[in-house]
């Protein structure tokens, strides 16, 4: 079981750890811990270096795999073996962006459920642009003005952040805590990760995340678009 240090801490750049399994076929090992996010949610993977000593592995793909987080290397110098200590070094320039990006995505979230009532149904993410999903039938331009408005109003009100793991008996006490119009937490998982927006939004998710809206920055609503009858669509640019 991996021990994945940026579910408690998404500002963690560099950290230690010890290899767990070697899979050669795919050129991928596992370590006991990391701060490397595996991708999920929209969110996509951490890239970044593992070190041994007097070698470099550049990590070009992070996933999950059960418990397990699968760091997959570049290059064709041998693997490290089980029980070879590493230090890990996430692209934070990237990192730092994603995070930003996705605090950002909930931003919207959060507006568009408290103003519309409209619950998400889809989203994707690259470093600085994102979009979003919604159940939002009467979504239209001057609404989307709105909105934008009402994004750049909570940046600037520098809400704090806030990150928990509870149990999930807990977690589901919260009102409205799933936004998602489809619940995509398995019965089997017992505890639940939460980021809340303090006084915006409070909901389940595994992503990383900035402490403070203001550090999010600029946000442009660029396009929308309508994906059926009841669905919409709508595009972000960070700056």
């Amino acid at each position: 079981m991996t021990e994945e240090l940026y579910q408690t801490d998404s500002y963690l750049k560099e950290f230690e750890g010890v290899v767990t399994a070697v899979d050669p076929a795919r050129r991928a090992i596992v370590l006991d811990r990391s701060a490397f996010y595996p991708g999920g949610g929209g969110q996509p993977c951490d890239f970044g270096i593992l070190s041994t000593v007097g070698q470099n592995y550049p990590v070009i793909k992070v996933k999950r795999e059960g418990a397990e987080v699968l760091h997959l290397l570049d290059g064709e110098t041998a693997l490290p073996e089980v029980g070879v200590h590493v230090t890990g070094q996430v692209d934070w320039e990237r990192r730092y962006r994603l995070m930003r990006t996705h605090t950002a995505l909930h931003i919207l979230c959060g507006v568009v459920y408290r103003d519309y009532g409209a619950l998400v149904t889809g989203g994707n993410m690259e470093p600085l642009q994102g979009r979003m999903d919604f159940e939002f039938e009467t979504l239209r331009g001057e609404l989307v003005a709105e909105i934008e408005a009402a994004v750049i109003h909570e940046i600037e009100a520098a809400r704090d952040v806030l990150v928990k793991i509870l149990p999930r008996q807990e977690a589901f006490q919260i009102p409205d805590l799933i936004r998602t119009k489809i619940n995509l937490l398995p019965e089997g998982i017992t505890e639940i990760r939460t980021v809340e927006i303090v006084g915006l939004d409070l909901q389940a998710d595994g992503g990383t995340h900035v402490k403070n809206t203001s550090e999010v920055g600029k946000v442009t609503v660029t396009d929308y678009k309508s994906k059926g009858s009841i669905n919409k669509r709508i595009y972000i640019e960070v700056v």
